[in-house]
């Protein structure tokens, strides 16, 4: 099921837009509508005043005028699968739940996957799950 994801988030990354570190990442995330809203990492050169890849896609789903994610996808080209930040795991959690899929992979398929419970284990906020 996330295979749709990683490809929507290998195109996203492909726009990133990241001459500072040339880490370029991409993100989607799947609504409970099964819509698929992908983002980009933004650098600025007032570091660290740029956008996470995670924080693109969260708000195309909310422009969109939705508020629930089921799962996500996040990819990169190093050769260690990355997660999310601590700053994008809350705003995940703010829209997830603590069984929320959270993915990680590359060019070449995925390379891990956890929940959103495991990433961040005592999150906080509103209690809708």
């Amino acid at each position: 099921m996330a295979e749709d994801l990683r490809r929507a988030a290998l195109a996203a990354r492909e726009a990133a837009y990241a001459p500072y570190s040339n880490f370029a990442v991409g993100a989607a995330i799947r609504a409970a509508s099964g819509a698929i809203y992908s983002g980009c990492n933004v650098e600025n050169a007032s570091y660290p005043e740029g956008w996470c890849a995670e924080t693109s896609a969260i708000a195309a789903m909310v422009a969109a005028g939705e508020r629930e994610i089921v799962e996500v996808c996040v990819v990169s080209g190093g050769a260690t699968p990355i997660t999310p930040c601590g700053g994008c795991r809350q705003r995940l959690a703010e829209f997830g739940g603590p069984d929320t899929r959270v993915h990680s992979g590359d060019a070449d398929g995925l390379r891990g996957s956890w929940t959103l419970a495991e990433l961040l284990p005592a999150a906080f906020g509103l209690d809708r799950r």
